[in-house]
């Protein structure tokens, strides 16, 4: 039986210092990379080049629809931290992964930066929506 695994199964939680910001957003989509850099090295005497890797953090983006004002609370929340006003913010992120065979890995991000903080309303008709990319320093992945 396969065990793939679709959206329908991924739930993303932010939490900005403790406090799960449940009903901010309607997540439509979710991108996590695990950044790693590849080096390569020749040396004498050997036929082939040596390679080592180096972890360089986390990056990832979500694309999601705003569900309530309060969303401009956590907008408000990430620029004070990025401008030092308020000392000790943490936000964090954390994905859990409920596969068909009950297996529900979760991946934590902890102290998480974030880009642009966008809003958009593509038409008349469509939903105010944002497209918020991040990066953090480390990842854990709790199976």
């Amino acid at each position: 039986m396969a065990q793939r695994i679709k959206g329908q199964e991924v739930e993303v939680l932010i939490v900005v210092d403790g406090v799960p910001q449940t009903s901010l957003f309607d997540i439509k989509s979710f991108q996590i990379a695990f950044k790693q850099e590849i080096k390569t090295e020749g040396y004498l005497g050997e036929t082939s080049d040596r390679r080592d890797s180096i972890f360089s953090g986390v990056s990832g983006s979500f694309e999601a629809h705003v569900e309530t004002a309060e969303f401009f609370t956590f907008y408000q929340a990430v620029i004070d931290k990025a401008r030092r006003r308020t000392p000790g913010t943490q936000v964090n992120i954390k994905a859990t992964l409920n596969f068909p065979n009950g297996d529900r890995p979760r991946v934590l991000i902890p102290d998480v930066e974030f880009g642009e903080l966008p809003l958009n309303f593509g038409s008349r008709s469509d939903y105010g929506s944002v497209s918020i990319s991040f990066e953090a320093m480390e990842a854990s992945i709790l199976a």
